[in-house]
């Protein structure tokens, strides 16, 4: 990396050493330790230099009000003194510079982005009350230092699938908030599912009125076969959607949807028959977890229909890509139907793997020509990627190498390292979870500078991604507890260069910020404490 700050020319006070990393989550590329302190005293004064500053330096400048009981003034222009927002305009888009000294903090980024992550760095070097928005008696002092940082990746991801359960907006925007401290920057909402449709759609109202509630849901381990007797449902308005989206935005954080096609779509189904096997076969929505046989078909009619639904979506969401699932699509109902044999000779295509693919096709050319790119799972290859897509690996590595060997972008989200829906310590002693096992030391270890791919088919290897699939996951805070601190590794994984990662190090800084988490009211697993 090319050296930011500089280093040969460093003033009186700075100690002449690297200090590990302050306990900061993730870990910046350097950190170098100095004398003393800055004191934030209250009414202190954050002066920015330019316009673009005026979100971020509003948002620290709210925190301290509330923590010092003293209104913290933004003000234009520059000082030698005090909290201060400058433009380094040659530095990357996410980077950012942070130098501390007793007479002032200096934040120097090319953009909000930048200056974004710096202050999420200042705050995790300030008392947790400052961090968690809530009045402190403490001297807010920050440690005098040096700090130069950028993301590893570009592409740092975590899913919350309200397919299955709910999560109100209010709750959806913690999540956000929570990820966005950490330098997480791609929030996947996963909308749609077997067992539910959760997404406000004009043109098509049953979608709301009829498969966004499931008659019953299943209790226990999907083993046990029992259920609860109870409808349960729910969905976003578009209005709601805007307004996360919005909100997320102002963290810096993307909002990329996923419509789920053809498979995990019973739900639609069970509104519009006309669009799966038989018009006059009504299924309901999903009330069993697991895979559905009910798909879409590749009709005519089903293309119209995904294409008016994908307008809608696009309309409400700015992020280049639109997921589209693709993963887990039975494919029986194809092989007995005459329609979808008959296409298949037609299209000169092989099998129903085939038809899969030209299914996605015509959804990737719809969607590129809206200026899109298409997201899929990694059940997209098969059969032939389409020519745009990009491909989330999650049935381990193998995809996503195979994708990046096509010249493919990939987001690498294997199952075995980053579904979070798994245990992470021992069955008996965590709330029920899908199965697995998946502690945050393996979280953590996974590396996605793969020995199969040269230099160049690297490059499109996009970042990392983790997953919280919510068949078991009732609310937020049983979401929570699944998510972090295995989150944690995974903006670890996706920010802090490779040379730098060291479990034993990271653990000790996830014990070191406990208090924040406690303070942030986070219902952490504790499980790791004793791994």
């Amino acid at each position: 990396m090319k050296k930011l700050f500089p280093f040969l020319f460093l003033p009186s006070w700075v100690v002449a050493q690297v200090q590990g990393s302050f306990d900061i989550i993730p870990a910046p590329v350097q950190v170098v330790a100095a004398q003393g302190s800055f004191l934030v005293r209250p009414g202190e004064r954050i002066h920015i230099a330019e316009d673009i500053w005026k979100g971020v330096a509003g948002m620290l400048a709210e925190k301290l009000t509330v923590a010092t009981g003293a209104t913290t003034p933004v003000s234009p222009g520059m000082s030698s003194t005090g909290i201060l927002f400058r433009l380094h305009s040659g530095m990357p888009e996410e980077a950012y510079h942070v130098e501390v000294s007793p007479r002032k903090v200096e934040i120097q980024a090319s953009s909000a982005k930048g200056a974004f992550y710096a202050v999420q760095t200042l705050l995790q070097l300030m008392p947790p009350a400052v961090l968690a928005g809530k009045p402190t008696q403490e001297k807010i002092s920050i440690p005098a230092c040096r700090i130069e940082d950028e993301p590893r990746f570009g592409y740092r991801g975590l899913m919350l699938d309200v397919g299955r359960h709910f999560i109100p907006v209010a709750d959806v925007k913690r999540f956000i908030d929570l990820m966005a401290h950490y330098k997480m920057n791609r929030f996947h909402w996963h909308l749609t599912e077997d067992q539910g449709w959760r997404i406000e759609i004009k043109k098509y109202p049953l979608l709301t009125q009829v498969s966004s509630v499931r008659k019953e849901s299943m209790v226990g381990h999907y083993r046990e076969n029992k259920f609860d007797g109870k409808p349960y449902g729910s969905f976003y308005t578009q209005d709601e959607i805007r307004q996360v989206v919005a909100y997320a935005a102002e963290r810096h954080v993307m909002v990329v949807p996923e419509i789920e096609m053809p498979g995990h779509s019973q739900a639609v189904l069970a509104a519009y028959p006309q669009f799966g096997f038989n018009a006059d076969r009504i299924v309901p929505v999903r009330t069993k977890w697991g895979i559905s046989e009910d798909v879409l078909f590749p009709r005519e009619e089903t293309f119209r229909f995904l294409e008016d639904v994908l307008t809608e979506v696009m309309d409400l969401f700015p992020s280049p890509y639109i997921h589209i699932g693709g993963d887990e699509c039975p494919k029986a109902q194809w092989k007995e139907s005459r329609f979808c044999q008959e296409l298949i000779k037609k299209e000169g295509l092989r099998d129903e793997h085939e038809l899969q693919s030209w299914f996605i096709r015509r959804i990737d050319k719809f969607l590129t020509s809206k200026g899109r790119r298409l997201l899929g799972w990694d059940e997209i290859l098969e059969g032939g990627l389409s020519p745009n897509a990009t491909v989330m690996s999650w049935r381990g590595v193998k995809g996503g190498i195979e994708a990046a060997k096509q010249g493919h972008d990939v987001v690498m989200s294997p199952n075995s390292f980053f579904y979070l829906d798994y245990y992470q310590g021992p069955p008996a002693s965590e709330p029920l979870a899908i199965g697995g096992n998946l502690p945050l030391a393996k979280c953590y270890s996974f590396e996605p500078d793969l020995p199969e791919l040269t230099a160049a088919e690297a490059k499109h290897v996009i970042g990392v991604q983790a997953n919280v699939w919510t068949e078991y996951i009732g609310d937020l805070k049983y979401a929570e507890y699944m998510t972090y601190p295995r989150a944690l590794a995974l903006a670890e994984v996706a920010w802090t260069p490779k040379g730098k990662k060291d479990y034993e190090r990271f653990k000790a800084r996830v014990k070191a910020r406990i208090p924040y988490l406690d303070a942030m009211q986070v219902n952490y697993a504790k499980t790791f404490l004793h791994q």
